[in-house]
């Protein structure tokens, strides 16, 4: 029934305008903008936006204008729906077992089950279902990113040859510099009034950063990248792993310094160095792991909550003195079961992320919690730390890496210009 309809059939029942007046019409949902055949809606849009209001406030950032916020909110929702979109054509999907995995990983890291985090979210007002599908989409794209983009960049002999032949790269692969930014894309094909416009705005954001202003306030306000809404961090990485562009910038800044306007192909750049660490290292030297590990595989005959169950026994049992070796030899579904669970010497990135990151947090003999990986549920021990020099083969592997790394994220960046520029958008959210 139209809302017409309702104030009319009011208006006869009570026989008085002023009844009539007290019932509140409900506004109808807008549409924001249109992406190829698909709309964003006002509804949408406004909850997004409240999402990033809370996170923007627990990380104790300063909110920009609320118009500047519902402009780089949509157009972050155009990007990810243009994404959404490619991975519908071409197939690309995340069920119901592997959302749940990772939902659980999230949980774990949050120190809570499932259930736990699921109240937390509803007490914070985040609704379930909607987060669930959130964290799906972000899944996806990631997905996306990784066979569209990450699984394409090629890495010549040639150019391991250079990156090892060069002094400065090899240098800075001890060293880690913690960096933000803000990225202004600019289009393939930019008129020149486009790119005027897009400099005086980049310009406007470097004088605002210099004279002080909180460099993650602006990059929520003008930055085109995926992490604008998170304050452009990208976060401590080795320097030789950062795009050329970006690691060549922060070799010349001071903490605390920012950049000048940097030009790369996928737009405008402006960098912030925030911390610098490590640099005196030997070129060749590297950090290096010894470690063991128990590893229950999960699947339709283990469930993810027995894997986890198992490993809580066996802890129990290391923890009142049982041998880790006997244990990893009858308990592991791993390959390194027969050698007791050890894994030699590791370098960084041989292992998973999930399972580095515990790793590195453990002191000398210490085992871990149990730990979620997409293999399943590992115990780690932690036998010894050393520094020591890369053999040749080895210092290759690591030069194939940083180049891969470097690349990835001007890659992207590219990918997702191109993939917009090809995109239908037609904007709505002026129009009444």
């Amino acid at each position: 029934m139209s809302l017409f309809r309702l104030l009319c059939l009011a208006t006869l029942l009570l026989g008085s305008v002023a009844r009539a007046q007290t019932i509140k019409p409900v506004e109808a949902d807008r549409i924001a903008a249109v992406v190829n055949n698909e709309a964003i809606t006002a509804n949408e849009l406004r909850t997004r936006i409240a999402s990033v209001e809370r996170q923007l406030r627990s990380q104790g950032t300063s909110l920009p204008p609320r118009d500047v916020l519902e402009k780089q909110m949509l157009e972050r929702m155009i990007i990810d729906r243009i994404q959404l979109q490619f991975a519908k054509e071409t197939s690309t999907r995340v069920d119901d077992g592997q959302l749940d995995a990772a939902l659980r990983r999230i949980a774990e890291s949050n120190r809570m089950s499932l259930p736990e985090f699921k109240l937390a979210l509803e007490k914070d007002g985040i609704e379930w279902a909607r987060f669930r599908e959130e964290i799906r989409e972000e899944m996806t794209i990631s997905r996306i990113r990784e066979r569209e983009v990450d699984n394409r960049i090629t890495i010549s002999e040639g150019e391991i040859d250079n990156y090892l032949a060069t002094p400065q790269s090899t240098a800075s692969a001890n060293e880690e510099v913690n960096l933000a930014h803000i990225l202004m894309r600019v289009p393939e094909q930019a008129s020149p009034d486009q790119l005027l416009r897009i400099r005086a705005r980049a310009e406007q954001a470097l004088l605002a950063a210099r004279r002080g202003d909180d460099f993650a306030k602006l990059a929520a306000s003008y930055s085109d990248a995926p992490d604008a809404l998170s304050g452009g961090s990208i976060g401590l990485r080795p320097l030789s792993r950062l795009p050329g562009l970006y690691a060549d910038a922060a070799q010349l800044l001071k903490p605390g310094e920012i950049s000048d306007i940097l030009r790369s192909p996928a737009g405008l750049h402006i960098i912030k160095l925030i911390e610098r660490r490590g640099g005196t290292a030997s070129a060749q030297s590297v950090r290096q792991t010894h470690a063991r590990h128990i590893l229950i595989k999960v699947n339709e005959l283990v469930p993810d909550a027995e894997g986890k169950r198992k490993l809580e026994v066996l802890k129990e049992r290391l923890d009142n003195g049982a041998d880790f070796a006997e244990l990893a030899k009858l308990n592991s579904n791993d390959l390194s079961a027969s050698k007791g669970g050890d894994l030699g010497w590791l370098y960084p990135g041989d292992t998973v992320p999930e399972f580095e990151k515990a790793m590195d947090g453990l002191k000398i003999n210490e085992i871990s919690q149990p730990v979620r990986s997409q293999f399943g549920w590992h115990l780690i021990q932690l036998l010894e730390r050393r520094v020591g020099d890369a053999s040749a083969e080895r210092q290759r592997q690591l030069a194939r890496q940083a180049l891969r790394e470097r690349k990835s994220d001007e890659a992207y960046q590219d990918w997702l210009r191109q993939m917009r520029d090809a995109a239908y958008v037609e904007y709505r959210l002026e129009e009444k």
